[in-house]
């Protein structure tokens, strides 16, 4: 395996990670108006009044499970690259292959960081699509996400 694949692989890896990682963690939009409340593509937790901390899964609109969706399958192919990129040690031929499956994921990451501010206007945020009320934030499960996009960024210049 030479040095370029060993370098994308990693890139990779990392991207898969951090994709994971994001959609695990409940922290996309934060606000602490009301208490502390904080919204994920899988899960919502909210603290109000310093009451125990409630955690549940979201009914997700429409522009969130799209998002979902495509994270989903982005992680999907995502692995699928990073295991065909191994077995390009033993058979060259597969990297053009490695190469669109990331390219698909890269498309779908795309999608979802294009799709996910559309649903700004859920209640629980109060906004409208694209704009984010002073009152809420990003948190670190988008910033995590927004990184995976910075790995792609870095792949394509390899």
């Amino acid at each position: 395996m030479d040095k370029l694949t060993l370098i994308s692989g990693t890139l990779f890896m990392a991207a898969d990670v951090f994709a994971i990682v994001s959609l695990a963690m409940p922290d996309w939009i934060i606000t602490d108006v009301g208490g502390d409340t904080r919204l994920g593509l899988m899960w919502t937790c909210m603290t109000l009044y310093n009451r125990p901390q409630v955690c549940f899964t979201p009914d997700l609109q429409p522009e969130w499970l799209l998002a979902l969706v495509c994270i989903f399958v982005g992680c999907i192919c995502i692995t699928t690259t990073i295991i065909l990129l191994a077995s390009s040690h033993w058979d060259r031929n597969v990297v053009p292959y490695a190469r669109w499956v990331g390219f698909t994921a890269m498309v779908l990451f795309c999608l979802a960081a294009v799709i996910f501010p559309m649903g700004f206007h859920v209640d629980e945020i109060g906004g409208q699509p694209y704009q984010l009320p002073n009152s809420h934030q990003v948190g670190i499960s988008y910033i995590l996400f927004v990184l995976i996009l910075v790995h792609y960024l870095t792949l394509s210049l390899i």
